[in-house]
């Protein structure tokens, strides 16, 4: 099989790692990859933008591609699986209409509401004086939405009133472009963040390892949002009886109203949950495609072959397949960033000691890289270093002595990924 994944992230650089493990697949295409995808025998980079759907397409038919994986979700949100599918195809991740469910905060808080999935108290405003009025109303601390996608980063947990407002007004006035359009005000739930991924063929879903990603970009989960600065699975919190509740609470409950609108939804199914100490929990969003930095740390744990699942998703055969296995332990993966993150960064900083990293028995997945005969920072986060452990302090000690071996100029790592379990 030869396999297309469109993308340039870390997560995109674990699809192609995790694919290649498989003697079923003979070649994987990155569109357009990153400097680790370049580097990994058996891939090669393809200079196209995630957004060409024409380009991709193209090249897909004159290859002989016989699976796309998508995996940012942007080009999703535009209706890329649309487009291929159209020109007989075979893709994985859901259609423009599916992908709503990330590309408007608004209308995924609609739905979870009519399908009775436990989620967060919210109200959508148009306009920012009402938002104001209610966030006045109901007082802080309180959580602030921009309704559309903004890379991770149009979420404001505000501490005080004056706060949540000054986010009302970026919003409105347009730092997040589009994104603000509408302002999804909800209330502000404490406890521990789970993230669950799930891969659906439309009628039947079934959740990976659960994980646990820190997004803030200071040490004890505190400044502002990031697109993730590490995780760990699995996440103890998630115990089997919780993932049994969630099984059927949420990701049932949310295929069965996909289905009753129409939608036919084959890809991954991200649920992002807040856990009570009570072993409570509420949906914070649901994302339409493989999590950032999640993945890097399930798909090092997964044993079914990954082109098995996913294809069973495509071809709408999920039911049939065999439980998925899975390797005993945990998996670490701590990002480091460009110093400046998540604001203004520079690129072009050398990187070095990958290779040491490695060898101490790291996998470093690149997330925003790139090769000009040196390797070079090209991203806010730069590279993710992934640990594998019987344990959860074997895999962090890995991981940790493997991103002491990476230098590049101003360079960032939070120091504390995995403090909930150490």
């Amino acid at each position: 099989m030869k396999v297309l994944v469109v993308g340039n992230g870390g997560r995109e650089h674990a699809l192609a790692w995790k694919l290649l493990q498989s003697k079923q697949i003979e070649q994987v295409v990155c569109a357009p990859g990153n400097g680790g995808t370049a580097g990994i025998k058996g891939c090669q980079n393809l200079p196209l933008a995630v957004d060409d759907f024409e380009g991709i397409s193209q090249f897909a038919l004159d290859e002989g591609i016989s699976l796309i994986l998508v995996g940012p979700e942007v080009p999703l949100a535009k209706g890329i699986t649309d487009y291929l599918n159209s020109k007989g195809l075979k893709v994985f991740g859901p259609t423009r209409a599916g992908a709503q469910i990330e590309a408007s905060k608004a209308w995924a808080k609609a739905l979870m509401q009519e399908a009775g999935i436990p989620t967060a108290q919210a109200a959508v405003f148009t306009e920012a004086a009402a938002a104001k009025s209610y966030v006045k109303a109901q007082g802080a601390p309180i959580v602030v939405k921009a309704d559309g996608l903004a890379a991770g980063k149009g979420v404001i947990v505000a501490e005080t009133v004056e706060q949540a407002q000054a986010a009302i007004d970026a919003m409105f006035g347009g730092e997040f472009g589009s994104a603000g359009k509408f302002v999804v005000i909800e209330e502000y739930l404490t406890g521990e963040e789970v993230s669950v991924l799930a891969l659906t063929d439309g009628l039947t879903i079934r959740p990976l390892q659960p994980a646990q990603d820190h997004k803030r970009i200071g040490e004890g989960d505190t400044g502002e949002n990031t697109g993730g600065m590490g995780a760990y699975a699995p996440a103890p919190i998630a115990t089997p009886e919780v993932m049994a509740r969630i099984q059927k609470e949420v990701l049932e409950k949310a295929i069965a109203a996909l289905k009753a609108k129409g939608i036919d939804y084959r890809g991954v199914l991200y649920a992002g949950l807040m856990m009570s100490p009570q072993g409570d929990f509420k949906v914070l969003e649901f994302n339409c495609r493989f999590g950032d930095p999640e993945t890097q740390v399930v798909l090092p744990l997964l044993e079914t072959p990954l082109e098995e699942l996913i294809l069973a998703c495509v071809e709408q055969r999920l039911a049939q397949m065999p439980p998925i296995a899975w390797k005993q332990g945990a998996a670490v993966t701590v990002v480091a960033a460009s110093g400046g993150y998540p604001g203004a960064y520079e690129k072009g900083k050398v990187v070095t000691g990958i290779e040491q990293a490695e060898a101490l028995g790291t996998t470093v997945f690149h997330a925003g890289t790139l090769n000009q005969e040196q390797l070079l920072t090209d991203g806010g986060r730069v590279l993710n270093v992934t640990a594998v452990g019987e344990t959860f302090d074997q895999a962090l000690a890995q991981a940790y002595a493997g991103i002491q071996c990476i230098h590049f100029e101003g360079m960032y790592y939070r120091r504390d990924i995995g403090h909930r379990v150490r």
